[in-house]
């Protein structure tokens, strides 16, 4: 959700921006790999075939990491992916100690190794896989109360561990952490740069359209869910805040789309 209200700040009025949430595997942070592998292919091959995107913005690092490049291979539409920003982080960092809040699973991967080898060779990184924070970040952004003390139970993970308390800068490795930043700002030790790379995504989106000339279409935006959501009130008034009217649940048996009544 955050990279798309990015995305409306970046791109020009009325680009048609269609948002696909795989609710019904959310977590993907906690998901097989093989079967992520498998079903974003399935899935966003169905939303290129109908909808003909310019560009497929994959707005979740866990997927970035590990369905990019066999998109990238499968499919002509441009895609812009969500990675840690470790390198953002080890331009800013002046102690030389960073840190990535992300999934269990994000920092488990080779691909976080990856991007220290080559972007903060230099710096000691320190990351911690908070399996309950993208939970919180879904409440917050249904304005549903979170207490401070639930956060502070995963900053202290990070923080807590060994030269934590030098960490000056920490890359948000999971989308879902948006709603939660001003939190992590006032709850973590002063000085520290919390750093979002939901506008770089957006800016790289509006990089990308402004090379191209798209075709204008008589088709309407679209939220579209996987799954009915269990609270579906709360998040049909949140999702007017990034300029959605309704929400949509894909049929699977059938391929299609039906109308959620909210």
């Amino acid at each position: 959700m955050g990279v798309v209200q990015a995305l409306r700040d970046h791109l020009p009025p009325g680009t048609r921006i269609d948002y696909l949430a795989d609710n019904a595997l959310f977590p993907y942070g906690e998901q097989p790999d093989a079967q992520l592998i498998a079903r974003l292919d399935d899935l966003i091959g169905a939303q290129i075939a109908e909808r003909q995107p310019d560009v497929v913005v994959i707005a979740c690092n866990t997927a970035s990491t590990l369905a990019l490049t066999p998109l990238r291979e499968r499919f002509r539409t441009p895609f812009v992916g969500c990675v840690p920003p470790v390198r953002w982080a080890a331009r800013v960092s002046q102690s030389r100690v960073i840190g990535i809040l992300a999934t269990k699973a994000t920092v488990s991967r080779p691909y976080l190794k990856m991007l220290h080898d080559e972007f903060a060779a230099d710096c000691k990184l320190i990351a911690h896989g908070a399996r309950g924070l993208a939970d919180l970040a879904e409440r917050a952004f249904l304005d549903e109360s979170i207490t401070d003390a639930q956060i502070m139970t995963e900053l202290d993970c990070l923080f807590g561990q060994p030269q934590g308390d030098r960490i000056d800068a920490v890359g948000l490795g999971c989308t879902h952490y948006t709603f939660l930043k001003d939190a992590f700002v006032r709850l973590s030790p002063p000085g520290v740069a919390w750093l979002d790379p939901a506008s770089a995504v957006a800016r790289q989106a509006a990089l990308i359209l402004s090379r191209q000339n798209p075709l204008g279409d008589d088709l309407g935006e679209e939220m579209r869910l996987t799954a009915p959501p269990p609270h579906a009130d709360a998040l049909q008034r949140a999702i007017r805040r990034i300029g959605y009217d309704r929400m949509h649940v894909l049929d699977n048996a059938r391929a299609q789309c039906t109308r959620l009544t909210v």
